[in-house]
């Protein structure tokens, strides 16, 4: 093993930065994590073994334990309950012979939860040492396990026409694109990519931070700020060494655009960060992609590798001799929060993804402490785009304030869930009935950290920046579901994705949920109701990144949305003692604690009270 290490080490030449590549390495080598290579990692890097496992111990597919020669996550969303996951989750269990958070004792099987693995339009769905398989049943659970003792590996079971790794018919093999509506942007006529690339370099880069604020292209990934911007500061910051990366890092529950484009478009995606690296000064990009789409990173390597061969990565790009630019992949290990580009940033240089505090923002002090553009991607998606057709011609699309089109990604109640491009200004009641919404009630616009809205009353609300942002998601719910249980979800999500550095976020989210269950339950009082404004305040107001800004949205906007859900939940509070405290409860606990300190080393009761 420690020659595995050793290795691994030299690889990525002994980069600080390159931990967190280092450690998923040994982790889809060794199958988890052992004590003595942490040691060896740390004694190459000249860190302490705490500071590994600070790194270690932070990311969701990281074990420092044995997790199983085949490791199993099953995505547990709001999606996927509604679609059978329970069922799912037993058939899984009895086929395997072991609970969630266990290993067989034969070592051959681990079963693990996890959050949205970005397949919420084919839900049930699981990841197999990396390998999605989707729409799952309890006769295709025990199929698959089936083989997999038979000695059929994941990547077989789930390509069997044997598609290289490497190529779009593979992740074809493995999963469903769903692409229901293409536009002018997305998945319609192909793009000239080399014309593109090459056109562009050629400008001077204040030319093409120009023509990107000509096309008032706003990010994507959920803040809106203008992309030209951006790159003006950044181009304007001062130092020799710039970055660009592009954030894959879509965790979002219910949001799954980002896939689809590097699916089906990925040079459109590179293209845009060869176009950002001239705007703004760099030679370096980063594509930070999430862990679930590990299956990706061969194909994304091979086109990549295209665009070396066609002059348009490396030196010299497009004919500029003055240009010189290269994109490595970067995968995550499983954190919510590296979405925000600060925690992003720390993740890419091997650390815990905990937000940074800002001011200094990236685009002055970022990856390595040099000036950053970090864009979604979608966003550079639409650049290729914008500099093909131009930015008047991008500009004169959506609204005056929200120019362009935007991708959804729709799922829950309708019935054809998938990637549609539709342009600003479009209502929601036209989006419900292009998706084919079944029974519609409510709305949850941007996934949990979004907007809850009525699907009656707000039919005529328009996808704009000034009205429903929208960061990419729509799941739609029928009024056969229940509203409150998925707000308990979307709050447990952000109680299990909070990065803990900021205590309102970390214990307030919790406090928010033990509200939601106590009103499910019926035993919350009207004082319940003002207790979760207040503290959605404070979680808002003393978070230092967009996970604690939003984390109380499902409970807030549902609640106006729907107060009747919540208000004939309520009980009257009789006497001074909330109708949440169970008296009894508490007594039967102080019982329990005294009668243990009593038999404690004869320790008395009243002793104690002195």
């Amino acid at each position: 093993m420690s020659n595995n290490v050793e290795a691994i080490l030299s690889r990525y030449l002994h980069r600080r930065e390159r931990l967190l590549d280092m450690l998923i390495a040994l982790q889809e080598s060794e199958g988890y994590i052992s004590d003595s290579s942490v040691n060896i990692l740390a004694s190459g890097l000249n860190l302490s073994p705490l500071d590994v496992r600070e790194t270690l111990s932070f990311y969701h597919f990281l074990h420092d334990n044995p997790s199983g020669r085949h490791t199993i996550y099953l995505s547990d969303t709001v999606i996927s309950r509604l679609n059978g996951y329970e069922e799912v989750k037993a058939s899984l269990q009895n086929a395997v012979g072991c609970d969630f958070g266990e290993v067989t004792e034969d070592g051959a099987f681990g079963l693990f939860d996890t959050q949205c693995i970005g397949l919420s339009d084919q839900e049930p769905a699981m990841l197999v040492n990396g390998i999605p398989f989707t729409h799952l049943t309890p006769d295709k659970v025990r199929m698959v396990i089936a083989a997999l003792k038979a000695g059929v590996s994941p990547s077989v079971l789930g390509n069997p026409d044997g598609h290289a790794t490497n190529s779009k018919a593979y992740i074809h093999a493995l999963i469903d694109s769903n692409i229901r509506q293409p536009g002018p942007i997305f998945f319609g006529d192909p793009i000239d990519i080399d014309s593109v690339i090459r056109d562009a370099v050629t400008m001077v880069p204040l030319e093409v931070i120009d023509a990107t604020s000509t096309s008032k292209l706003r990010g994507r990934g959920g803040a809106g700020f203008s992309a030209g911007l951006k790159w003006r500061l950044c181009h304007d910051a001062p130092g020799e060494t710039k970055y660009v990366i592009c954030n894959a890092d879509e965790g979002e529950p219910g949001t799954f655009k980002d896939r689809v484009i590097l699916t089906e478009s990925p040079e459109q995606v590179f293209a845009g960060m060869i176009i950002a690296g001239h705007a703004i000064g760099a030679h370096e990009g980063i594509l930070y992609l999430r862990y679930e789409y590990r299956y990706m990173v061969d194909y994304l390597e091979a086109t990549l590798s295209s665009l070396r061969q066609r002059g348009l990565l490396g030196t010299g790009i497009g004919g500029n001799p003055n240009f010189h630019f290269d994109i490595r992949i970067q995968l995550g290990a499983g954190a919510y929060i590296c979405g925000d580009e600060s925690a992003l940033i720390e993740s890419c240089e091997g650390k815990r993804g905990t937000p940074r505090v800002k001011p200094p923002f990236p685009v002055h002090q970022g990856f390595l402490g040099c000036p950053t553009a970090v864009n979604n991607v979608e966003t550079l998606a639409n650049v290729s785009r914008i500099f093909e057709q131009g930015a008047r011609w991008y500009e004169a699309m959506g609204t005056s304030e929200s120019a362009g089109t935007r991708l959804i990604s729709v799922s829950g109640d309708v019935g054809k869930p998938g990637i549609y491009e539709i342009e600003w200004g479009i209502s929601l009641q036209d989006v419900m009935d292009l998706v084919g919404a079944q029974n519609p009630r409510v709305a949850q616009i941007s996934g949990p950290s979004g907007e809850c809205v009525s699907a009656a009353r707000d039919g005529n609300r328009t996808f704009s920046y000034k009205d429903l942002s929208c960061n990419g998601s729509l799941m739609v719910f029928s009024y056969e579901r229940n509203l409150l249980e998925i707000v308990r979800h979307f709050m447990h999500f952000f109680v299990e994705e909070s990065c803990g550095i900021c205590t309102p976020c970390r214990a307030g989210n919790v406090e928010l949920y033990n509200k939601v269950s106590l009103i499910i339950e019926g035993r919350a009082v009207e004082q319940d109701l003002d207790e979760i404004f207040e503290w959605a305040k404070i979680i808002r107001g003393s978070s230092r990144c967009g996970l604690g800004t939003t984390s109380p949205k499902p409970i807030i906007t549902s609640l106006q949305a729907f107060p009747e859900e919540y208000k004939q939940k309520l009980v009257e509070q009789n006497g001074p003692l909330l109708a949440s405290f169970d008296l009894n409860a508490a007594l039967h606990e102080f019982t329990v604690a005294t009668e243990s300190l009593q038999g404690s080393d004869g320790i008395q009761t009243a002793e104690v009270s002195k």
